[in-house]
């Protein structure tokens, strides 16, 4: 009778990986597909494109309701 777990997460916390420490620190980049300077809160590692805002939303797949 003493161990009940209905779910949730034992960690606590809201889940994901982002915290509320303040501004994230923002990385310069060139984005793969307008070649614009843009910034990201992720340091680009080379291996992997990356997208401005507005490329960004045409890369992500229709939202399903």
């Amino acid at each position: 009778m003493g161990y009940n777990n209905r779910g949730g997460n034992s960690r606590g916390g809201g889940g994901g990986f982002r915290s509320n420490n303040g501004p994230r620190e923002m990385h310069k980049a060139i984005c793969s597909d307008c070649k614009q300077e843009t910034e990201v809160p992720f340091k680009p590692s080379g291996d992997r494109p990356v997208y401005c805002r507005e490329c960004f939303q045409n890369h992500r797949p229709p939202k399903r309701y």
